[in-house]
């Protein structure tokens, strides 16, 4: 392929794109100065920003292009179901066999860790994304050498690490609940008696679906809250020998009168737009319900979105990037946590909004313009866990007078793992109707998620 194909934008695949890009560049200067896929020019002086924030020059790829999804779990599942619509290719590199997104893409079974795999991902890839954000940091940065990641890694490195996450929210300008490091027993007890209880306490890394973290709502419980959450500082606070604490996070637990949830996105060239707030309920911390609209004012609706593009503008996120924030009863957002991927609470979007978060993703990462992301429809999502499972699909599947009288359209979606097991995600329902109330209804109507 020819610069002047390259020009006029003729990408029968990125991966040939990317061969002449390497190609020219080893032709000197002259020859990189002509290289321009949809007017954008790679830039002399991109290496230094690349190094600051682990960002690369803006490339739009076009359908046809093969992308690359680290993880081939549910999220890359449906990102690829939704890709592959729009014409791109993907392979997915997961450790286990017959993983949800192999079973529909060609996938490398091998370790996330493995170097020689990642090697492979990027020699098979002209884009690169990810399905979680705990990426081993020697992999990632392999995959930006050796390939186009438009996420870059600061962007990991960020949300790898409550402290940091937290840091660069504020720095955005957004409130999240206050908080102090703790490294020591006689740092949470100082931090508590400074914060004032009830706190909770979490790893800085790891953990979701509430594994690493601890309610402390009296002092006596301390001691307790430390030896469950940095099990390894036991002995440390028992005088023993001492051994590595793991960085921890004791934030002010905040009394809040619902949980939200915004997908925020933006494009490789800047441009940011945001879906409307899912309402969130959890049960034993995993997500039951999301409700859209959010049982919420507009008011604080207008506000959590603008919340979210700010985050996702200031930290120049590329993708999508999940903001959970708390409303307290006089209307106050704080910010709770990020994702810097497709969400569990962004899922309604499949079949109640103009466009898919999966899609909004695609199209983030491979520099086309963002699609609409109006809502068509009140939705209720509803997860599917293991224990749920053959009942909900025979809830979704069957007729149902219940679900005509109450003008319910249930989408089911199942991600084809392997094993079912309590509490292991399976799928979701996304419960179309006129009114939320009536898709609470026919989640309540089901028992299958009572108890």
């Amino acid at each position: 392929m020819s610069p002047e194909e390259l020009k006029a934008g003729r990408l029968e695949g990125g991966a040939e794109q990317a061969k002449a890009e390497r190609r020219m560049k080893a032709e000197g200067a002259g020859a990189e100065r002509a290289l321009k896929a949809e007017g954008r020019e790679i830039a002399a002086g991109a290496e230094p920003e690349r190094e600051e924030t682990g960002a690369q020059p803006p490339r739009t790829l076009l359908p046809g292009a093969t992308i690359g999804v680290l993880g081939g779990g549910q999220l890359g599942r449906m990102m690829a179901l939704s890709g592959s619509a729009m014409g791109y290719r993907f392979v997915a590199l997961d450790p286990a066999k017959d993983a949800p997104c192999g079973q529909i893409t060609p996938q490398i079974t091998a370790a996330y860790n493995d170097r020689d795999a990642a090697r492979e991902l990027a020699r098979r890839s002209d884009v690169i994304t990810y399905e979680f954000e705990n990426v081993d940091a020697g992999v990632a940065a392999l995959l930006a050498e050796e390939s186009y990641v438009p996420q870059g890694s600061a962007l990991l490195y960020t949300t790898q690490h409550r402290l940091r996450e937290k840091a660069a929210i504020e720095a955005a300008g957004v409130p999240v609940a206050p908080y102090r490091k703790v490294g020591s027993l006689a740092e949470l007890e100082a931090a508590a008696a400074g914060l004032g209880l009830p706190c909770v306490l979490k790893t800085a890394t790891g953990g979701y679906d509430g594994k690493g973290q601890a309610v402390i709502r009296r002092p006596e419980e301390l001691a307790a809250a430390f030896r469950q959450v940095a099990p390894g500082a036991l002995a440390q606070a028992d005088g023993a020998a001492p051994v590595d604490v793991p960085e921890l996070v004791l934030e002010k637990f905040i009394t809040f009168k619902c949980e939200i949830s915004v997908i925020a996105a933006r494009s490789a060239s800047g441009e940011v737009k945001s879906f409307p707030p899912a309402e969130n309920i959890h049960v034993d911390n995993i997500l039951h319900l999301s409700i859209v609209p959010a049982r919420v004012p507009e008011e604080i609706q207008q506000r959590a979105c603008e919340l979210a593009e700010r985050i996702v503008s200031g930290m120049e996120a590329v993708g999508l990037l999940a903001v959970e924030m708390f409303v307290t009863e006089d209307g106050e957002l704080f910010v709770n946590e990020l994702a810097p991927r497709p969400h569990n609470s962004g899922h309604y979007t499949m079949d109640a909004c103009v466009t898919s978060q999966f899609e909004q993703h695609v199209r983030a990462i491979c520099n086309l313009p963002l699609g609409d992301t109006s809502l068509l429809t009140p939705v209720v999502m509803v997860n599917v866990l293991g224990q749920h499972l053959d009942g909900a699909i025979q809830a979704a599947c069957l007729a149902s007078e219940e679900a005509n009288r109450l003008g319910v359209s249930a989408k089911l979606h199942i991600y084809g793992k392997t094993e079912s097991k309590t509490g292991r995600k399976m799928g979701h329902i996304n419960l179309l109707c006129k009114d939320t109330g009536d898709g609470l209804s026919w989640v309540e109507q089901t028992n299958l998620w009572r108890n």
